[in-house]
């Protein structure tokens, strides 16, 4: 049985990493969604990947607030309906000024807001909106990350965007608790390192995989695969959690109940 058949979804960050991965799990479950990127040439690959009977792609920045608004009219065109949002874009600050907070720039701390708290609020609105005005239900998944309550200061020292993740959380309770009684769930998936484009610098690094494996000791010790986080996603944006609300859940490869040995 396909978990999401018939499901209408947008996906905020979809064309590459975390989020194409489960666009294609998405696809495959029976959903008909459509995918937002900033990068045109990512966004026509997951096009072509996905298939247009079951794939619309969007090119935009999603701390453009038009941007989570045209992805969701073009769903409510394309499918007939709108009954989910799951969004993954986000991404370091490291190379925008984001570090330790004796270093961080204020152009760090604008820009790695925008990119994983702002562009997040704006996106979570534009879906509500819609469904108050159709005065329907729906279901929001957020992501966030373990650093934003579990700190790893000898190699992920970002501190803003450790500090956009926790407010990710506080904010997705926040509305989901609000808009409870309007059948419309948030919840939160939270993921420790896992290899994507944004992690090539940690993956790369010979003393970081080291520790991940103590750090991330489950299946063997290992940096995370985008898939491992697809099924916690697919049951999430199913009806299989429609009594699941203003939670969040680590897909974490043991990150937050291990201490992580650093070799000297």
């Amino acid at each position: 049985m396909q978990r999401l058949h018939n499901k209408k979804l947008v996906i905020i960050g979809g064309t590459t990493g975390l989020g194409l991965s489960a666009a294609k799990r998405f696809v495959e479950e029976g959903a008909q969604i459509v995918v937002v990127g900033r990068n045109p040439d990512s966004a026509a690959q997951a096009g072509e990947t996905l298939g247009s009977n079951q794939c619309s792609t969007l090119t935009g920045d999603a701390s453009d607030p038009n941007v989570s608004r045209k992805a969701i009219d073009r769903c409510l065109e394309r499918w007939g309906a709108f009954d989910g949002l799951y969004h993954v874009a986000g991404g370091s600050g490291r190379k925008l000024g984001d570090g330790p907070l004796h270093e961080v720039t204020d152009q760090g701390i604008q820009a790695t807001l925008e990119l994983n708290l702002h562009s997040v609020i704006l996106s979570n609105r534009a879906a509500i909106q819609t469904w108050l005005e159709r005065d329907q239900r729906g279901v929001i998944l957020n992501m966030a990350s373990t650093l934003g309550y579990s700190p790893s200061p000898s190699f992920f020292s970002t501190h803003v965007y450790a500090a956009a993740k926790s407010a990710v959380f506080g904010f997705a309770k926040s509305i989901a608790s609000y808009y409870a009684a309007q059948d419309i769930r948030v919840n939160t998936i939270a993921p420790a390192l896992v290899e994507t484009p944004m992690a090539q610098r940690a993956a790369q690094d010979p003393a970081i995989t080291q520790f991940i494996k103590t750090k991330q000791p489950l299946d063997g010790g290992r940096i995370g695969h985008p898939q491992d986080l697809d099924g916690a996603a697919v049951f999430f944006m199913s009806d299989e959690s429609r009594f699941v609300t203003g939670q969040m859940l680590a897909v974490d490869g043991g990150w937050s109940v291990s201490d992580g040995q650093i070799s000297k």
